[in-house]
């Protein structure tokens, strides 16, 4: 495979160390739509609602309490707008009903033990209403620290005055932080389908073509072998991620401004989208396999010339498919036809460099068939991975032709 078919930024190996790897972190994020960009500015947007939500309680109502605004504005900043709103009302229910509990039982039976045993069971008990959803923890929350402030309190008016002040801050966080959701950056694509297979995509990319340099430069200490399988693991996360971004991808469209836009307003189907997710979950699966065979053999490798020229000859095959993991990460709903065409092709130029490697562990006389040696574990890791990518390749084509012959090889 060429040079040109592989991402041009990944042509030689990481450094290692945790300011090169800081680093490396930094330029993902900057340089691809992957994971790390998407956690950058889901951090930024929820620092800019908490500052705004800060700055009207304590600077403007001079609340007692400013935190709770703040607190309320990251609690229901989502990924998408649909689930900020949904996220906002019942977070507001839920902290509503725990103040509203505590401040009836509170007036009834005043500031006392008995009181708080009684608020605790009530709100465990509502807190389990499924209508509540992920926030119904939040009816306890706010119930316990409404008591702590009903109980600080010297008087009825002061502790009608402070809880009320509770309810508004929890409006005002929640308020802000479905503004800025909406009008910052709103997720319209961040987990929609296509941007899911992106997400996941980059960072494969990311991780094979860290690895195939390497392979390349005779690099393989434990170090950096063990890095690999660390952030292998983080994968099968993504991969949920974007499973899961199929049927948000519907919900993003829902009180999302971007909507109206004439960019996005023939992007509603995701057909075969689904598909290709889970093809690329499989893919996931093995590579991570592949570099837990990396790190488990590093240490045991042979001394010699024909063990170097094997290892380099894999990373020109995981050079291949960094060059499909490439296209993949950048998917176009409006341009599938011919990125299909190009990942068909990608896929029958890796199958090429997987026979070409088994040719010269052939040729080599290499011992595949030593459990003891790598050899033949990787070969199986390169012809399984290798499967799984031609079959992601082909979902896409056949999805692509609706039902006719894919002309993938």
């Amino acid at each position: 495979m060429s040079e040109t078919a592989a991402p041009p930024h990944q042509r030689q190996a990481a450094d290692q160390g945790l300011g090169a790897r800081t680093r490396q972190w930094l330029s993902r994020a900057a340089a691809s739509d992957g994971h790390e960009r998407h956690t950058v500015a889901l951090i930024a947007k929820c620092a800019l609602a908490a500052t705004i939500s800060w700055v009207i309680a304590h600077d403007h109502i001079g609340a007692r309490s400013p935190a709770f605004a703040p607190f309320s504005a990251v609690v229901i900043m989502q990924v998408t707008v649909y689930q900020s709103v949904v996220q906002a009302l019942r977070y507001v229910g839920a902290v509503s009903t725990g103040v509203a509990l505590q401040g009836a039982l509170g007036f009834l039976a005043g500031p006392e033990l008995l009181t708080f045993v009684l608020v605790s069971l009530v709100a465990l008990a509502i807190g389990r209403w499924r209508h509540l959803g992920s926030q119904g923890s939040q009816v306890t929350t706010a119930a316990f620290f409404a008591f702590s402030t009903y109980v600080s309190a010297s008087g009825n008016t002061e502790r009608v005055s402070q809880l009320g002040q509770i309810v508004l801050l929890v409006l005002i966080g929640c308020a802000v932080g479905v503004l800025v959701n909406v009008t910052v950056l709103p997720p319209m694509r961040y987990r929609s389908a296509e941007h899911g297979i992106h997400t996941l995509a980059h960072s494969l990319c990311n991780l094979v073509g860290d690895i195939y340099p390497a392979l390349r430069e005779r690099k393989m200490d434990g170090e950096r072998t063990r890095h690999w399988r660390r952030r292998a693991e983080d994968l099968p996360g993504l991969v949920r991620q974007a499973q899961s971004s199929v049927q948000e991808a519907q919900e993003s469209a829902h009180y999302n401004p971007r909507r109206l836009l004439r960019r996005h307003g023939s992007h509603t189907s995701f057909s075969g989208y689904k598909e290709v997710v889970d093809a690329l979950g499989r893919v996931t699966h093995q590579v991570g396999s592949l570099v837990r065979s990396l790190d488990q053999w590093h240490d045991g490798r042979a001394d010699g010339e024909t063990y170097d020229d094997f290892l380099q000859h894999y990373g020109d095959f995981l050079s291949s498919l960094a060059h499909i993991t490439d296209l993949f990460s950048r998917i176009d709903e409006d341009h599938l036809l011919e990125q299909a065409r190009e990942l068909c092709s990608a896929a029958a130029e890796s199958q090429e460099q997987r026979s070409r490697l088994v040719d010269e562990a052939e040729a080599c006389e290499l011992p595949v068939s030593d459990l003891t040696q790598p050899y033949g574990i990787l070969l199986v890791e390169a012809t399984r991975v290798m499967d799984e990518f031609q079959y992601t390749c082909d979902v896409l084509q056949q999805s692509v032709d609706a039902g006719k012959t894919s002309g993938c090889p």
